[in-house]
C-alpha cells in the first residue's frame, strides 16, 4: 500500500537550527532516500520551493482568486514529501518517525487513495 509522508515546516523552526544542524538534516534526508530506494520502497520524493514562490488558488461561484503563499490560516507550510510503499499504517508511521523533520516540526502520514 502506498502512503505519502508530508513534511510540514516553518521558518521559525528552521531558524533554530545551526548551519551544521541544517546540513545534518539534509544528509539525513539523503540517507533516508538512499535506504528507501535500495529497498525498492521509494515511489517519489521531492522537496518543495520556498513558500514565497507559492500561489493558492480558490474558485468560488466561478470566480478564480489566486493569492500569494501556501498559507491556509497557518504558519506551517508543506516543505516536501515522500511517497512510499508500506505494509500498512504502522509501517508508514515508523518511517515518518525517522524523518529528521519530525523532531522539529511535523510529518503527516496519509494513505494514497486508489484511483
Amino acid at each position: 500500500m502506498r502512503y505519502v509522508l508530508l513534511i510540514h515546516s516553518n521558518r521559525e523552526s528552521w531558524a533554530t537550527l545551526s548551519a551544521d544542524g541544517q546540513r545534518a538534516l539534509g544528509r539525513a534526508h539523503a540517507d533516508f532516500t538512499t535506504e528507501l530506494t535500495d529497498a525498492g520502497r521509494l515511489v517519489a520524493s521531492e522537496g518543495l520551493a520556498d513558500p514565497v514562490r507559492t500561489r493558492t488558488v480558490r474558485v468560488r461561484d466561478g470566480v478564480t482568486v489566486a493569492t500569494d503563499g501556501p498559507f491556509v490560516e497557518s504558519k506551517e507550510h508543506l516543505a516536501g514529501f515522500y511517497v512510499v510503499e508500506c505494509d500498512g499504517e504502522d509501517d508508514a508511521v515508523a518511517l515518518a518517525t525517522r524523518l529528521p523533520d519530525a523532531r522539529i516540526d511535523a510529518v503527516e502520514v496519509r494513505p494514497v487513495a486508489d484511483a
